[in-house]
């Protein structure tokens, strides 16, 4: 579909957007966010689809905000919620189903647990690195993150910044599904492909009523992200931090 997301239709019924933005390792670039967009945007004007799987390439699937996003957000330039990213896999009409076979980090982890399943790799690490920098957490992770995984860990997780193995998390008890990264992707088409042998009118109905919590609550989580923003970000020691630790 794009240089960067391409869109492949293995199946009636089932599409499977790659990630492979090589140049910027599946960060939010440019390219990676014009794709993204586009690529949801053909998905939501398709009504013969039922399950959608995302996964990125080799051991990548997305580590979120690039350096110049971050010091964009730390200048006023620009807002985690300017374009609604982070919530694409939450907002489509049909189950999307997130094939993290490989390392996601801060805002790249809370858009890939939106989805409605999600299979992580046992290989892979797994950060909510945020306060690595030195500012909050945004793009709804302070909701999703412990929606998903607990709140218990989900503290440790976004309070320390550390980065998990998906087998660790495994064993942290985490509902979702962990296995080897050779794994991930096979599993998760047979998911779609259980999902797809549905009618299309049922599984869009029950993916809205799933989903409603989640979609409910997010617009408080995001203006309270937003509002903490607005004070850690101002801090020299952040920009500093951006600076030297981006990509450590």
């Amino acid at each position: 579909m794009t240089d960067v997301v391409h869109l492949q239709r293995p199946s009636d019924g089932i599409v499977v957007v790659i990630l492979e933005d090589r140049t910027h390792s599946n960060t939010f670039s440019k390219e990676m966010v014009e794709g993204l967009l586009q690529v949801f945007r053909t998905i939501s004007e398709d009504d013969s689809l039922r399950a959608v799987v995302v996964h990125g390439y080799g051991s990548v699937f997305c580590p979120g905000g690039t350096r110049d996003e971050l010091l964009g957000i730390f200048d006023g330039r620009i807002s985690f919620d300017d374009l609604p990213l982070y919530r694409l896999f939450l907002d489509c009409p049909v189950p999307v189903i997130a094939a993290m076979q490989g390392h996601a980090l801060g805002g790249g982890l809370a858009m890939g647990l939106f989805a409605d399943i999600v299979i992580l790799s046992e290989e892979s690490l797994y950060s909510a690195n945020f306060m690595k920098y030195g500012f909050t957490p945004g793009m709804g992770a302070t909701l999703v993150i412990p929606h998903r995984f607990g709140p218990l860990l989900a503290s440790e997780m976004m309070l320390t910044a550390a980065s998990y193995h998906g087998g660790e998390l495994a064993r942290r008890g985490v509902g979702c599904a962990v296995m080897k990264r050779a794994d991930v992707i096979p599993a998760a088409l047979k998911l779609a492909r259980d999902i797809a042998d549905k009618p299309a009118v049922s599984v869009r109905m029950l993916k809205a009523h799933l989903s409603a919590g989640l979609r409910e609550a997010l617009p408080r989580s995001v203006a309270q992200e937003l509002e903490m923003h607005r004070t850690t970000f101002k801090q020299p020691v952040v920009r500093e931090r951006i600076e030297t630790l981006f990509g450590s």
